[in-house]
């Protein structure tokens, strides 16, 4: 009896792939490193036959810890970055740039090479923009393939398939062209409430009026939880699976930690304030609402982006846990990144903050904007600033940065957070999923600096349990994907924030604030 279903997850740095049963208990789970060819802090670009290969790795050594026969698993579900995948006309990689470590023809979600073509196109104005907070991210598809048009003519011409990463990984496995309401919503302008969903004014706006014959787009999408397909042959051999196994869309890996952090509130999320965080190389507030609200500088409102039903608001930071990274690599006490690194860290926080909790590196203030701010200001251009540094080179020193950049971070997501709420969006409680949850600092924070309740669930993996609720439904063990998510759900606790916190946070905000317009004055000046 098929009974099983596995969920992969395509982050920055590498493939997971998790087992789950039809309850939703996560048996065992593997992960397998994807290369990533980086040019200064623009270019970033991906292996796509890498990526495939590193998930296959990660769904085999997932399924032999489980114990688990092919022939149990009834659903694979995909969630990934949303990474640009560029192929010809017979399927073959289109590569960016060739070396001896592969052939990158993926640019990365977090590439900006695209920042010029995005203030183009936001300079027109069009209504569509209304769809995605008023103006399109450098990080966001239609961006990117405006540069690729421009500056790599040969490879315009070559393309015959162009793919959000999620939607390549579902080609690969069923040979289906056919692409997620999730990925086209969210990062390729593509209005799945109307009776068509390509703007062919808007296309003509960016100059991409050959787009969809050039990038092998459908005119139709499908809905997160569908099934698109069975297993071909060659990616059931890959995968150790059965070409029986069905295959959902693919999803956006935030909002695939979405729907495995709500859980079973998922079904009244578009009312009740119950909004996901999902924190990892970036990080991710996903609001739901049954009407579309507009509100600038947030990416959406997108319809069906993750329910069929419901509109999706995503409030974003491009750098959260890369910053942690780069603040460790960056330091003369710190090094490699690694976890055992960040995990001597934050021990040695804690013995700091032990008798002045809050006091901890005061006088250093942060904007965490090293990679531009997504949301609330919308601006790829914008950069950090530390305030406050000295001579010391300690270990104890880089402790007092990283608390700093943490509490940072939080004020960040406290602003994206009231933006939302200044928006119409109802905001009562914070369920966190993604890497972010193993950093006790990060989670004390985020309860303690927006005054909000954090829900952290008990699953193991809410990012991949996501995916897996949509796979369980493709593959009919569920009716829908409400009824997937309640069923799945693996319950959670709850952390309230310290009243006592409130105080110290409510003037490192204020203090957040005037950085920012002390930025914007010092641009100002010519």
């Amino acid at each position: 009896m098929r009974k099983l279903v596995v969920a992969v997850d395509v982050g920055t740095a590498s493939a997971r792939a998790g087992v789950f049963t039809a309850g939703g208990e996560l048996l065992a789970k593997a992960s397998h490193p994807i290369r990533m060819r980086r040019d200064g802090d623009a270019i970033a670009e991906h292996d796509s036959d890498d990526i495939w290969r590193a998930a296959c790795q990660a769904v085999k050594a997932a399924m032999a810890e489980a114990n688990a026969k092919p022939q149990e698993v009834a659903g694979l579900g995909f969630d990934a970055t949303c990474s640009l995948v560029l192929r010809d006309l017979k399927g073959n990689p289109l590569p960016l740039t060739a070396t001896d470590e592969g052939r990158f023809d993926t640019i990365v979600w977090l590439d900006h090479r695209a920042v010029e073509e995005a203030e183009a196109l936001n300079a027109t104005g069009h209504p569509v923009l209304d769809y995605c907070g008023g103006s399109v991210s450098p990080e966001m598809q239609m961006p990117k393939l405006m540069w690729l048009k421009r500056h790599r003519a040969d490879l315009w011409q070559a393309m015959g398939h162009a793919f959000d990463l999620a939607d390549f990984m579902t080609w690969r496995a069923t040979g289906s062209s056919a692409r997620s309401r999730s990925t086209l919503t969210a990062k390729w302008n593509y209005l799945a409430h109307e009776d068509s969903g390509w703007r062919a004014d808007f296309l003509a706006a960016a100059g991409l009026e050959d787009l969809l014959d050039r990038a092998g787009l459908p005119e139709t999408s499908c809905p997160v939880g569908a099934a698109l397909g069975r297993l071909t042959e060659n990616a059931a051999t890959d995968l150790g699976l059965t070409t029986a196994c069905i295959v959902s869309p693919g999803i956006i890996d935030a909002y695939a930690g979405a729907l495995g952090a709500l859980g079973a509130t998922a079904r009244g999320a578009g009312h009740s304030g119950d909004l996901a965080l999902i924190g990892g190389t970036s990080s991710c507030i996903v609001a739901l609402s049954p009407e579309p609200i507009m509100a600038k500088s947030l990416w959406g409102p997108f319809s069906g982006a993750l329910q069929p039903d419901l509109w999706l608001v995503e409030g974003s930071q491009s750098a959260a846990g890369a910053l942690l990274d780069h603040v460790v690599r960056m330091h003369a006490a710190g090094g490699e990144p690694v976890p055992a690194m960040h995990q001597r860290i934050i021990e040695r926080i804690s013995l700091l903050r032990r008798e002045t909790p809050f006091h901890l590196g005061e006088g250093l203030n942060i904007l965490p904007d090293f990679h531009g701010n997504r949301a609330p200001l919308a601006d790829p251009r914008a950069t950090g600033a530390i305030s406050g540094l000295t001579l010391d080179t300690s270990f104890d020193g880089l402790c007092r940065l990283y608390w700093r950049a943490c509490v940072a971070l939080a004020l960040g997501i406290r602003q994206i957070l009231e933006t939302m709420r200044a928006s119409g969006y109802p905001v009562s409680t914070l369920h966190a999923a993604g890497g972010h949850v193993l950093n006790p600092l990060l989670v004390e924070l985020y309860a303690d600096v927006t005054g909000l309740p954090v829900r952290i669930p008990a699953a193991r993996d809410a990012v991949l349990l996501g995916t897996a609720m949509a796979a369980a439904t493709a593959a009919g063990i569920h009716p829908n994907l409400l009824t997937a998510a309640a069923d799945m759900d693996q319950g959670g606790r709850r952390l309230v924030p310290n009243p006592d916190a409130r105080a110290h946070y409510d003037r490192d905000y204020r203090r957040f604030l005037m950085m920012q317009r002390h930025r914007a004055e010092l641009s100002a000046i010519r």
